[in-house]
This record gives structure tokens, sequence and C-alpha cells, in this order.
């Protein structure tokens, strides 16, 4: 880890601004939030391309879906819980039906979020999302990745959701990491587990795998940052060495990141699996460490996971 502690909404505002002077074609949306998702680095830079909607979601993504067939490459940004729960009939047919360039990208996700209670707590966003057709959906382990995931999908034409947390947490990755849309990227080899994680829980992840070496167990560590176009090659050949699997999320264990290596798993490898996540229930108010702690997303979670994947193994 690099020891830095950076938002990843923050470098999400950066790469847009950058992508103002790169890119005429870009436009960013918002609905009233545009300090908090950081959209408003863009406005700041090219006001005469950043359109504010007000607290009127379903009608940012009509209008994002207008503007993209016009030929435009456009992001529309709010809170988790708002861009996929509150507009979800409008993503399904003015976005991924007829595959129009619109990048949803939301920030706020995840217990962490905090205080704002579970209102605001997206847990189920990833589920939504992936149940979709056409549909990329990319939750970057951190702000750096962030930065690199946003260029990314303003080069490739068509839907995409990106999901974001609100704290800062650890980098783990170097500043000018390649994202690739679809590539999974082994952080650290191992033989005895594999962990895949997404989102900042890649980097308990990776205190996770620091605590089981110490021990003598040598756990692979996969950052799972596209999870729809799922890595299939990148999980079946890590669970075959290994035997066993561990998958971290801050989301529900129901169609999120779990779910989707479940669903690998079952059609090509015999082997334990253990889902870290939430586990079918609302969050609550609460302090983000506390709330981590409690719902069981922790790097002592991860650790324990490991512990009885390994010891079901056949």
């Amino acid at each position: 880890m690099t020891g830095s502690r950076l938002a990843q909404r923050s470098y999400y505002g950066k790469a847009l601004a950058e992508l103002a002077a790169e890119d005429p074609k870009v436009v960013v949306m918002d609905a009233d939030l545009a300090g908090s998702t950081k959209t408003s680095d863009f406005q700041k830079v090219c006001p005469e391309r950043f359109v504010e909607v007000g607290i009127a979601e379903q009608n940012m993504i009509g209008i994002a879906a207008g503007l993209a067939a016009s030929g435009k490459t456009v992001f529309a940004s709010t809170f988790g819980v708002f861009a996929t729960g509150r507009c979800w009939e409008q993503i399904r047919l003015g976005v991924a039906y007829p595959k129009t360039n619109v990048k949803i990208v939301a920030t706020h996700c995840g217990i962490s979020v905090g205080e704002d209670g579970a209102s605001h707590q997206a847990l189920e966003d990833i589920s939504i999302m992936r149940s979709l057709p056409n549909m990329v959906v990319v939750a970057p382990a951190d702000a750096y990745e962030a930065f690199a995931a946003t260029k990314a999908l303003a080069a490739y034409d068509g839907p995409a959701y990106m999901r974001m947390g609100r704290a800062d947490f650890p980098t783990i990755l170097n500043e000018g990491v390649e994202f690739r849309i679809g590539k999974a990227t082994v952080l650290q080899e191992g033989n005895d587990v594999t962990i895949i994680g997404c989102g900042q829980m890649v980097s308990f992840c990776l205190e996770a795998a620091e605590k089981l070496r110490a021990e003598g167990i040598s756990a692979e560590v996969i950052n799972m940052s596209t999870i729809k176009p799922l890595d299939e090659e990148a999980i079946i050949e890590s669970v075959k060495k290994t035997g066993c699997c561990v998958t971290a999320e801050e989301h529900s264990i129901i169609g999120g990141l779990g779910s989707a290596v479940a669903e690998t798993l079952s059609g090509s490898i015999c082997a334990p699996l253990e889902r870290v996540g939430t586990k079918d229930t609302f969050g609550e108010s609460g302090n983000p460490a506390d709330l981590m702690v409690k719902y069981g997303l922790t790097a002592a979670d991860i650790y324990d996971a490991a512990k009885k994947s390994i010891s079901r193994k056949g």
C-alpha cells in the first residue's frame, strides 16, 4: 500500500475535469449533489457542458439518454441509492435496452456512508445493475483506479455503471495504474486460498492476506474491479490452483460479486466459497468503522472466511 488515504469521488472529479479538455463530446450531469459527487470539478472548467437537473433523477437519465443518442458521451452522477433505485426503469429502457452511451457513476455506496443511515447506504446496487443486459459494472479499488476507470469508461462506447464510496480509504495501487474493462488484477500470488475483492474491500483483502502469511498460509489476492463483464478466466485459473475461494464486497452477498463468482465456479469447478458482505439486511446510522465491524466487513472477517474456506477443501 502507498499509505495515503484518498476519496475515489475526488479522483473521479479530477478525471472529469481532464476529460473536459480532452473530449468535446463529454457532457456531465448531476442531480443536486455536484459538490458531493465532485462533478463540480467539471462544472468549474466546462460549465457549458454541465447540466444540473436538480432532485429529478429519472429526468436526468432521460436527458442523458437523449444526449447520448445525439452523439454525446454522458456521465450522470448522484448517490448510489438514487442512481440505481429511483430511476431504474429509465435506465432499463433509455440506457441499457438501446445501448446508449451513458455512464452512470454513483458515489456514497456501501455501509461506510455511515451516519446517513439505511436510506442512503446502497447495498444492492451491483445486483440491480448487473442484471441489466448490455450494462458494464465497475467498482474500483481505490482513488487512482477510479481515475483510470473514468477515463476508460469515457473511451468505451456503451452503457456503464461505476460505484464508489464516500470516505477516504487506503490507496493500494500506483498513481497512473492501467484499467481495462473486464480484466481482473492479481495483486498477490498464492497457493492456498483465493481472495477476490472489489472496492475498498480490496485493501482489507490484502490485510487479511498478511495475517494469513504470518501463519504460513499463502493467499492469492485478486482485485475484481469489473464485476460485469466478469473475468471468469482469472477466477477459474486461480481457484484451480488454490482449491478454495473467498469474496469480499461492501454490498449484499445476494446478487453482487460473491454471487457472480459463485455462478462462475458452479459451472466450472467444485471448490468451497465463502462470501464476505452484508447478509440480506439493510444498514443503519452509525460511525462508518463501527458499522463495518458490526456487519462483518473487515480484514478480520476476510481472514476468518479464508480459514473456513481452507478447512472445507477436500
